[in-house]
Formats: structure tokens, C-alpha cells, sequence
């Protein structure tokens, strides 16, 4: 996979085939599910709510995003591991309901958010969208889906929370780029909010790096 520019790359992980996609979420042919990791629905509204200046429309991106996602993929469930909402103020009416139109438009779509930090403060989305609430670890066959990655877990962990990012290095200087961060025992997945910043993150030994830039996914040499 060294040096190829692709939409997704295809790991074995726990013994399951699973694709790391450049959309910054993995799909796991087997189970048709989609796995999300911190997309914070009204953060920028929170934002303003505390007088800082930042671009509406973030929560229509994010849903455009999850119907792109929805469009190349056949899915039956998605699972959100955590910080679905980014606080109190995702509750505001204007986006509750974008997220309830967006419902409307997939009502057979299974939906599982495992609880996360943010969730915990914001509290549970509207009942109207019909999301089965779990804590972590929600495993499913040989994987663990939570929010925090040092989660103990019976399963192989996906995790989120640390919104990875890489600094790849150039000559004309560089880019931070969000990236999949995949270890012996759990993948930490990118932040897939519009709005959300990220944290660099450096491989340790045994752990694989996975970098997204716009339509493509490429692993960084070891």
C-alpha cells in the first residue's frame, strides 16, 4: 500500500476486513456498518453561544458528508463512537432539526452511539432521531467500539476522542493531515466533524500510520 493513492485501504483487523476510508470513517463490508468518530453536531453553534465568531453551517456539512458516505457505501447501520453532540447548545432548535430532516431521509438506517465526554455533558440526541444509546465498550464479534482508546475492552478497540492528526513534512514545509492511528490492540479513528481541530500524533512501535487528504488515504512508511 506504500505510495498508492486510493479511497480507502483495506486492513485485517482482529481477523475482520475492514476499510479505512479517505472520508475519514472505516466500513466494515461484513456487517454493512459505518463507523464515525467525533463529528461534535453544534459546536460551532456553541461556540457562538459564548460570543466567538465562528462560520455557520458546519452541522449541514457534516450530514452532507454522512450521505456521501451513505451514497458509495452499502450501509444498514451506522455506529458513532461518541461526542455525537459537542454540548447543551447542539440542542438548538435549527440544528435538531437538520438533524431530524436528515433522519427522515433514512429511516430504515440503524443508528448506535457509544457515550463519549462530550455526550455525557450535551446528554442524549432528541429521541426523534432514534438512536440506540450504548456506554463503552459496545462490542460486536471480534471488535470493541468506545470512545476512549485506552478502553478495556474483551475486543479489538475502535476508538476516537484524540482527533490524530500527522505532520507530513515537506520541503516547502508541511501539512497536518487527520489520520487513522492503527496498533497491535485498537485503531484510534479522525475526528469526522467539519469542526473540530485535531491532535498530532507520532507511531509507536507496532502501530501503522494512515493519512487522508480530500478523496485519498495513503499509509506513511514505517
Amino acid at each position: 500500500m506504500n505510495g498508492q493513492r486510493q479511497a480507502h485501504c483495506a486492513v485485517e483487523l482482529a481477523g475482520e476486513s475492514l476499510w479505512l476510508l479517505a472520508h475519514k470513517a472505516v466500513y466494515w463490508p461484513a456487517r454493512r456498518m459505518m463507523v464515525v468518530a467525533d463529528i461534535h453536531f453544534g459546536k460551532a453553534a456553541a461556540f457562538r453561544a459564548l460570543g466567538v465568531p465562528v462560520p455557520r453551517g458546519t452541522t449541514t456539512q457534516n450530514l452532507q458528508a454522512l450521505d456521501a458516505l451513505l451514497a458509495a457505501h452499502a450501509c444498514e447501520e451506522i455506529v458513532f463512537l461518541g461526542d455525537f453532540l459537542h454540548a447543551r447548545a447542539a440542542h438548538a432548535a435549527a440544528t435538531v432539526a437538520a438533524m431530524q430532516a436528515w433522519r427522515a431521509r433514512h429511516p430504515r438506517l440503524r443508528l448506535t452511539l457509544v457515550r463519549g465526554n462530550h455526550d455525557v455533558h450535551a446528554g442524549d440526541p432528541a429521541s426523534a432521531l432514534r438512536i440506540r444509546m450504548v456506554d463503552e465498550p459496545h462490542t460486536v464479534g471480534a471488535l470493541s467500539f468506545c470512545h476512549h482508546p485506552d478502553t478495556v475492552a474483551p475486543g479489538y478497540v475502535l476508538a476516537g476522542h484524540v482527533h490524530p492528526v500527522f505532520h507530513l513534512r515537506a520541503a516547502a514545509g508541511g501539512l497536518r493531515l487527520p489520520c487513522f492511528l492503527l496498533g497491535p490492540s485498537r485503531a484510534i479513528l479522525p475526528s469526522f466533524g467539519a469542526f473540530t481541530g485535531g491532535h498530532a500524533v507520532r507511531p509507536g512501535a507496532g502501530e501503522s500510520v494512515y493519512v487522508t487528504a480530500d478523496t485519498a488515504i495513503f499509509r506513511i512508511p514505517p
